[in-house]
């Protein structure tokens, strides 16, 4: 679908999402399949902190979207990637902070999720963000990481740090490519700036003594339900989120830095698994979504943030469909990425 009218059709953007975003899942090394789990014997245990945006919020949103069954960018009562992540290495990660829409945000002290649906990387400004607090909160990725710090003073080297981002700066400035604000350089450098950004949060997590930082660059929104919908069919998404992964990747180069982190490379991951659905557990892939938007049309957001079994397009949709909404993942989905990070984490950390 082209979403380049409207609040509440931007809205159902609210994400990555960075990914989110698109993103997600596929082969690392052979058939990444849900049911064949990495093998780290046993796991070491890790407190996870997570930073980003929908692809990662374990439920910003929640109290706006609990009374529906939802509360995540996924096909709800399903966790994050972040979450599942978590649970392989002993621990339980919850919303640092909840609210917006209306509801104050509350910061909970024992929350190491910091990453909201609609977050950018540095400008607060992100997707349905209002001023007034009656939109999403969309805290920007280097603000989350001064309010971690704020609240816990560092970084320490039994925590592993999940850092994510861009794929809500791209959605927003291909957004102003379609409707004639911006060029496609303008926008070009726009995301590359970003990308950078992003490499420099990533330096001061590591300065404030990180040890364990995954990092990973955006899914290629172009092959997302989103992208394939749109009248392009997602060139220009796929074109800006090549240039934010080779912006980051540079960045974290010239910095000095690529080899202090764990990189994960998305953008791979989700053409791998399009390439690869059916040995991957999907039967859909990018032509349809697990939830039925239209039993959502009436909530302030047209997206799987909403979604719950009651609104699944089938049954069994959390786990045969690849995406939730357009661009967010669904359970089975965000397993299969999980997987996949706990994979780079076990060969960097062995």
């Amino acid at each position: 679908m082209n979403t380049h009218n409207g609040t509440l059709i931007r809205a159902a953007r609210l994400g990555i999402a960075s990914l989110a975003l698109a993103l997600l899942a596929a082969c690392h090394g052979g058939n990444n399949n849900a049911s064949n789990p990495p093998s780290t014997n046993p796991p070491v245990t890790f407190q996870v902190v997570s930073f980003g945006d929908s692809l990662s919020d374990v439920g910003t949103y929640a109290p706006i979207a609990q009374p529906v069954g939802g509360g995540r960018f996924t096909t709800n009562p399903g966790q994050a990637w972040t979450q599942d992540v978590a649970n392989f290495y002993g621990d339980t990660l919850t919303a640092a902070y909840t609210g917006g829409f209306g509801f104050p945000l509350t910061a909970h002290a024992d929350g190491l999720g910091y990453a909201q649906g609609g977050a950018r990387v540095t400008d607060p400004n992100g997707i349905d963000f209002k001023a007034n607090g009656t939109g999403a909160t969309t805290v920007p990725v280097v603000t989350q990481v001064q309010n971690y710090l704020a609240a816990h003073g560092s970084f320490n080297a039994n925590q592993l740090v999940l850092v994510n981002g861009g794929g809500t700066d791209i959605r927003i400035h291909e957004d102003a490519v379609a409707g004639g604000s911006e060029t496609m350089t303008q926008a070009d450098q726009a995301v590359g700036l970003a990308a950078q950004q992003l490499a420099g949060i990533v330096g001061q997590i590591l300065q404030a003594g990180a040890k364990h930082v995954v990092v990973s660059n955006v899914g290629n929104i172009g092959v997302s339900a989103l992208g394939v919908g749109s009248a392009d069919h997602g060139a220009k998404l796929t074109l800006l989120t090549q240039t934010f992964n080779a912006a980051l990747t540079s960045a974290l180069q010239a910095a000095g830095i690529q080899n202090q982190v764990i990189s994960v490379d998305q953008y791979t991951f989700i053409n791998n698994t399009l390439a690869a659905l059916q040995a991957n557990g999907f039967t859909v892939g990018n032509t349809g979504v697990a939830c039925n938007l239209q039993l959502l049309s009436r909530q302030i957001l047209i997206s799987s943030l909403f979604c719950s079994p009651s609104t699944y397009t089938v049954s069994n949709a959390d786990q045969t469909y690849m995406f939730a909404d357009e661009d967010h993942p669904t359970t089975h989905l965000h397993a299969l990425f999980a997987s996949f990070v706990e994979q780079a984490v076990s060969a960097a950390t062995k």
